[in-house]
């Protein structure tokens, strides 16, 4: 096996078999930062660019590696890079914001980034044994060392989605009493 290969989940067709593949490492860009991936996570959403129903993962092409869910350790960083560095702990969201838009700026909403880069869908995703994550000094954050990967991994999809949900758009506030219908992992969060 070449030195540049990694082990990595894909799929060539929508809908066909998940395979396990060696494919190239990714290397950082300048702004970026490439993740040994220790956690990840398995989301609805996945099954839905696996289906060919995502037009993010369509628009990218096959074969493709899904995969949003994610935490691990940086082991190689861009020229760029600031807040993080080799050897740290970090978790990663789901959505990658400019931090430049309207939505980043003003309203104070990443998660509706005009801009946005989003791993398993914009670009191959955190199936795999290391994962490239843009934007990093923007995006990515280190661990403390009492949250552990797998709760990390958690965070970025299923509890950022539930929260945003309750406090941005649901308004909610403390006493607030509300039903939670669904255990998947949203609802569990």
């Amino acid at each position: 096996m070449p030195e540049y290969a990694m082990k990595a989940a894909l799929y060539k067709t929508f809908g066909g078999p998940i395979i396990v593949e060696d494919v190239e490492k990714p290397t950082a860009k300048e702004d970026g930062v490439v993740l040994q991936v220790m956690a990840t996570g398995v989301c609805r959403s996945d099954w839905h660019g696996w289906k060919g129903h995502d037009g993010d993962v369509a628009a990218h092409g096959l074969p493709f590696c899904p995969g949003h869910e994610l935490s691990g350790i940086v082991v190689e960083s861009g020229r760029k890079v600031q807040r993080v560095q080799r050897g740290d702990r970090v978790a990663v969201p789901f959505i990658l914001s400019c931090g430049a838009c309207r939505s980043c700026v003003h309203h104070r909403q990443p998660t509706v980034c005009s801009d946005q880069k989003q791993p398993g869908f914009t670009q191959w995703g955190s199936f795999a044994e290391y994962v490239h994550i843009p934007r990093a000094d923007r995006n990515v954050r280190r661990l403390p060392e009492a949250v552990s990967f797998l709760q990390a991994a958690a965070l970025g999809c299923r509890f950022s989605t539930a929260y945003r949900a309750m406090l941005h758009q649901g308004k909610l506030r403390d006493g607030t009493c509300v039903a939670v219908f669904g255990c998947g992992g949203l609802g569990l969060s």
